[in-house]
């Protein structure tokens, strides 16, 4: 019998039908805070390379609402009492996990706003909506901060194996197209138990769970760290930087007021807790309004602004050179030597399109938020101890991979 509290129904192309409650699950996904997911990119600008992947971070939140209903579900039915509190606040946490984003979410993180990661904005929208909702926030704010007494809430939101992964696993593969990050999130869940108030996978789940690490490593250097992905992605966050030195030196270039607003300065976590307007800026930035921008600039005098712009605009993306080693100063510097010879433009200059970084990633962490295997006998052990499949302990290292980007001409072999 569905419930008298249903609202409406949410065509999902991932799970089907997803039910929205009526009350404040409801509300919040109403609020202009929430609704500006629409207009953040999930993926960035990954679609410059796979171009189904357009799907936003509201298409996420609410798969992930859907997947929370589901575990709450599993977990009644295996005998742990959650109660409607809980439920609902365990709802929220989820669906809120990722509002604090900003525009192209990861690509431009700590971009615009240096010292604040999108986990920090997350907690700050979560207190302002408490504020404006008398309190009905403040379950979820301790789930969310692990303060609540029952672990097992906040890992469902944060770990290894919560309901962030499972469903942007699912949702990316599906979008993308890259097949092999296609993970059994149904079978995932039906397998997820508590232990002494932690979650755990049942014995008999853990070849999908070994599926599960695998698909999110191909998935990393597959998509999410695609070489293409990786450089147009750093040539947004040089086309920033750029606009930011220009507007604080007096250029004058097209920006709308909020862009402008945090271009002009550097904000601190501090800044938005004690100033509300802050929070009302931000919520008016989405990738909408940064093409925008982009399409103005490249009409720009300014040779750095137009030329990145126009490139990012019409996927002349430069090229990317990746190896385990750093890059030499001495031959990154030649290469910036002959650009600046050949456009007549300054060192300064040269750097925003000749520059080196670099990428890390894990397939499995062995910290506390590990994966745990429930075997029959009543014993936990870390899935490392426990898959026969591969070494979890030798993939738990953090791979480096330095990357070089650069027009063309001046790529270094």
């Amino acid at each position: 019998m569905h419930s008298k509290k249903r609202a409406k129904i949410i065509n999902d192309p991932i799970y089907g039908f997803i039910e929205i409650e009526k009350g404040i699950i409801n509300e919040l996904i109403n609020h202009n805070y929430f609704q500006r997911l629409r207009r953040i990119s999930q993926l960035g600008l990954s679609h410059l390379v796979y171009p189904g992947a357009q799907h936003t971070r509201f298409q996420h939140a609410l798969g992930c609402l859907h997947l929370a209903s589901k575990v709450i579900q599993q977990l009644e039915y295996k005998g742990h009492k959650i109660n409607n509190e809980e439920k609902e606040a365990l709802k929220i946490t989820i669906l809120l996990h990722d509002i604090g984003h900003g525009p192209f979410s990861h690509a431009l993180e700590r971009t615009l706003v240096a010292d604040i990661s999108h986990e920090d904005m997350t907690l700050i929208y979560m207190h302002k909506l408490n504020e404006e909702y008398n309190g009905k926030l403040s379950l979820a704010i301790k789930i969310f901060n692990n303060e609540y007494k029952k672990k097992f809430l906040h890992q469902l939101v944060s770990s290894q194996l919560d309901m962030d992964r499972l469903d942007y696993l699912k949702r990316d593969s599906f979008f993308t197209g890259v097949a092999e990050g296609n993970i059994g999130a149904d079978r995932i869940i039906s397998m997820l138990d508590v232990k002494d108030d932690n979650l755990v996978i049942e014995e008999k789940g853990i070849y999908s769970i070994e599926k599960f690490i695998i698909a999110r490593r191909l998935m990393y250097w597959q998509v999410y760290l695609h070489k293409t992905v990786l450089s147009a992605e750093n040539m947004l966050i040089q086309l920033l930087n750029r606009a930011k030195y220009l507007v604080r030196n007096s250029h004058d270039i097209y920006t709308s007021v909020d862009l402008r607003f945090f271009l002009e300065q550097d904000l601190s976590t501090n800044d938005f807790r004690t100033n509300p307007e802050l929070l009302t800026n931000f919520s008016r930035l989405d990738d909408y309004e940064i093409y925008a921008c982009l399409k103005y600039w490249t009409l720009n005098k300014d040779y750095v602004l137009s030329n990145l712009s126009r490139k990012i605009l019409e996927r002349k993306i430069l090229k990317i050179k990746i190896q385990k080693d750093k890059f030499k100063k001495e031959d990154i510097q030649k290469r910036v030597l002959i650009m600046m010879k050949d456009k007549n433009i300054s060192k300064d200059q040269a750097n925003y399109f000749i520059f080196t970084n670099k990428v890390s990633n894990s397939l499995y962490s062995t910290d506390n938020s590990n994966i745990k295997i429930l075997f029959k006998n009543g014993e936990i052990r870390d899935l490392s101890e426990s898959s026969d499949q591969f070494n979890l302990k030798a993939l738990s290292k953090t791979i480096n991979k330095y990357f070089l980007c650069s027009p063309k001409e001046y790529i270094v072999n």
